[in-house]
């Protein structure tokens, strides 16, 4: 604490200043008016502080603000040319980062995978089609992995685009019956295991964070929740149950679409195909057979394609998943990194390749306890310094254009659209993450002076509000303005 000595040598003389100029007559001042000029006085002797004195000041301040004096938080700015530290606090101590960890997460993508990647959704068929365009076999919609199939966002078709482009393939080839079935399979995926990372934040903010599969021997009309949103009996969310057949596991849904299947699912492909059936139906071309998984087709028939629905490239999809913290997106992204090097598509696989890959660009591993892609697990732990060393590293990589503007713009969009309006608005580009009792940044500054900082504040068991603990970082980050 000795550093912070002379700022409070600073203050002091100015109040001592103050205090013994006004002699006998400050008794003669309306008691509003010394307050006044107190705060005045304090605020020009505090304007005397540099840059980084006030940082300090403000991070000493908060030993004593009850919002944070009893929390466990960690706060680093890292100069980005020089490899140093600018300041800090707590900077070498592991804290839960929140969705901090999809930073990790998408770059190993960006390295593994490339910026321009697409996954495919394959529509094959088998058998033969004879003259009267009868197709004697199968189709079957091939998926794999794509985190953002049907879902309409961040340049992803919707599932009706998606029907129309297959619909049009299956009449181009002159399908005008199937006696088969429409079967989904995972393509090449060895398994489709879908178990939930360790340790999962099971309730949090009144959001349940579960994968939603297709329903499994039981009716999704009598599988509901209730959760109450508050003390209001009349302000409840209704939540529909299902059990996947990919993982045997209890899921859910926000709404009952009528099918089988639910409008969120874990495992688009299967939506895909039922609305695909349906889709021949009213096109008037009939089909025999009905729509069944395939998670491992040890002998396959042969095949060709009629068409494949090319994803957004990974550049879009990781916007889209950092702006909005889509934790959905994570785990796909994750599992996708798992099967580039191990060739199956699980969160234990996706683990173990984005920990090598860390370790394998020097990535500072002390503290480092990597459990999910998204930064649910509250057992998931990082150092505020190895993110900020992780980011100066990043500068260099071939990607760094791509993953730079997937983040966050202080004041402007995404998830930090609403912070920073005043003083860093559109200088700060920084990942947030937030869960009970969590709330972190990281990412990089623009100074006014054209610099770049790395920095990452991570803020552990905080009291209070969000709102009070976003107050409580733009006073810490703000000054870094003007380093």
């Amino acid at each position: 604490m000795n550093k912070f000595k002379n700022y409070f040598s600073i203050l002091g003389v100015g109040l001592s200043s103050f205090i013994f100029s006004q002699g006998t007559s400050a008794g003669t001042l309306p008691q509003v008016a010394d307050q006044q000029l107190l705060v005045k006085d304090i605020t020009a002797e505090k304007a005397l502080l540099s840059p980084k004195e006030q940082i300090e000041f403000n991070i000493n301040k908060m030993f004593t603000d009850p919002v944070l004096r009893n929390a466990n938080w960690g706060f680093v700015v890292y100069d980005t040319k020089t490899g140093k530290i600018v300041t800090s606090y707590n900077e070498n101590v592991p804290l839960v980062p929140a969705s901090t960890t999809k930073l990790l997460t998408t770059e190993t993508a960006f390295a593994l995978l490339g910026t321009k990647y697409r996954w495919n959704t394959q529509l094959e068929y088998s058998g033969s089609i004879d003259a009267e365009g009868v197709l004697t076999g199968n189709l079957y919609v091939v998926g794999s992995g794509d985190p953002s199939l049907g879902g309409n966002r961040g340049g992803a078709s919707s599932y009706g685009q998606i029907v129309n482009q297959y619909l049009d393939a299956i009449r181009d080839k002159g399908i005008k019956k199937i006696t088969g079935d429409i079967i989904i399979q995972t393509a090449i995926f060895k398994e489709n295991k879908t178990d939930l990372p360790q340790n999962i934040v099971w309730l949090e903010q009144a959001n349940y964070f579960l994968p939603v599969g297709t329903t499994k021997d039981i009716n999704p009309r009598n599988e509901k929740l209730i959760v109450s949103q508050s003390n209001n009996p009349f302000n409840q969310v209704k939540k529909y149950f299902y059990v996947s057949p990919y993982s045997n596991k209890m899921v859910f849904a926000d709404q009952f679409d009528g099918a089988w299947v639910t409008t969120k699912v874990a495992e688009p492909p299967a939506f895909l195909a039922n609305k695909l059936r349906e889709g021949l139906v009213k096109s008037k071309i009939s089909i025999v057979g009905k729509v069944t998984p395939k998670i491992v087709d040890r002998e396959p028939e042969p095949r060709e394609i009629l068409t494949t629905y090319k994803s957004p490239t990974l550049a879009e999809i990781v916007n889209y998943t950092n702006q909005r913290s889509d934790n959905g997106y994570a785990e796909a992204i994750l599992k996708s990194n798992g099967f580039m090097k191990l060739g199956d598509q699980t969160t234990e696989s996706g683990r173990i390749v984005v920990t090598d890959h860390l370790k394998d660009i020097n990535f500072d591993t002390v503290g480092l306890n990597f459990m999910d892609g998204s930064g649910l697990s509250k057992a998931h732990t990082v150092t505020p310094i190895s993110q900020v060393k992780f980011l100066t590293a990043l500068m260099k990589a071939p990607y760094y254009k791509e993953y730079m503007e997937s983040l966050p713009i202080a004041g402007q969009t995404g998830t930090l659209k609403h912070m920073f309006l005043v003083n860093s608005n559109g200088q700060i580009f920084a990942k947030t993450g937030t869960l009970n009792g969590v709330k972190c940044l990281a990412g990089y500054i623009k100074t006014r002076s054209n610099r770049t900082l790395a920095f990452s504040l991570l803020i552990n068991r905080f009291s209070g509000s969000v709102a009070q603990v976003k107050d409580r970082m733009e006073q810490l980050l703000d000054p870094t303005l003007d380093l």
